[in-house]
């Protein structure tokens, strides 16, 4: 017997879609993927249901590429709502603890928070999706289980404070992965000795992506009514998630074995590190390695059309 037909229509890129508050990212992801009639679709990091912004939706053979922008850097802009500390460290909570507190001064408040700019660690909230002895987090959390997380170092690369009233500070976090906005919300509260909790977020940057390129989901679901070309006109290319990296343009019969697997000498290629590989005409071929002899293996290929 012959295989089953996939199901979907195949279709390649990146929609940069603007999440909106109290969606899922899987509950999105999925609904994106029925209007494209995708055959294959991943997103590339969740954003809670509070949570607002930036979820770049990889389709087709950009999944390959999605782990890439996982592991990106991420900016958000967030209120830090002092004096409230809740059960999960954001406004999904139930309160557990209510501080009284003097209002704080901005040179007082931004002399708090520069002592979480760098190198610092991160103990995991309970309601996260990390794994301890094969269970999620969060769903422990659910049963009322707490258990012992061992703290991660993650980096704050700027922490700027952008506003600010009697209960509610808005910074502006540039991050590395790995970064739980919720836990340096309640580890600042603790710093100011009031407590904090995240009252809204918003994601604005991923890797080499930006907010002014985010499209809305009533925006989607027009074009939508439109038809597919008019969905399938909205896409980033899938090596837009690989931006920043060094571009190399490979000869033909380079390039014919390197699809093959094989790797191959570039004259005047970057001598360490990632690259994005064209063909001639700038076809997209996928991503390689430099490897210590200087020639570039093949890691992540396109498939051919």
């Amino acid at each position: 017997m012959g295989r089953k037909p996939k199901k979907g229509r195949k279709v390649d890129g990146i929609l940069l879609l603007d999440k909106p508050v109290s969606y899922g990212s899987n509950q999105v992801l999925q609904h994106v993927k029925r209007l494209y009639q995708a055959r294959k679709a991943g997103h590339t990091g969740s954003l809670d249901q509070l949570a607002s912004g930036l979820l770049p939706i990889c389709l087709g053979e950009a999944t390959k590429f999605s782990g890439f922008l996982l592991n990106a850097d991420k900016r958000y802009s967030a209120d830090f709502r002092l004096g409230t500390v809740t059960t999960t460290g954001d406004a999904e909570g139930g309160v557990s603890k209510i501080r009284d507190f003097v209002p704080f001064t901005r040179a007082q408040l931004e002399a708090v928070i520069s002592g979480f700019t760098g190198e610092i660690e991160q103990i995991p909230p309970m309601h996260s999706a990390i794994k301890i002895k094969g269970q999620r987090l969060y769903k422990l959390a659910h049963q009322g289980i707490e258990v012992e997380r061992e703290p991660r170092r993650i980096t704050i690369h700027s922490l700027e404070l952008v506003d600010f009233g009697d209960d509610v500070m808005t910074v502006d976090v540039f991050c590395s992965k790995g970064t739980y906005i919720r836990t340096l919300a309640e580890d600042i509260g603790e710093a100011l000795g009031c407590g904090a909790h995240v009252q809204a977020l918003r994601r604005t940057v991923v890797g080499p992506f930006e907010a002014s390129q985010m499209i809305s989901l009533a925006n989607l679901e027009a074009l939508a009514k439109a038809g597919l070309e008019a969905l399938d006109g909205v896409l980033v290319p899938m090596e837009g998630a690989l931006a920043d990296w060094p571009a190399v343009s490979l000869p033909e019969n380079a390039a014919y074995y390197l699809k093959k697997g094989q790797p191959v000498l570039v004259p005047r290629s970057p001598t360490r590190g990632w690259v994005r590989l064209y063909a001639a005409q700038g076809h997209f071929l996928g991503v390689g390695e430099v490897l210590d002899d200087g020639r570039i293996g093949p890691r992540r290929l396109v498939a051919a059309n």
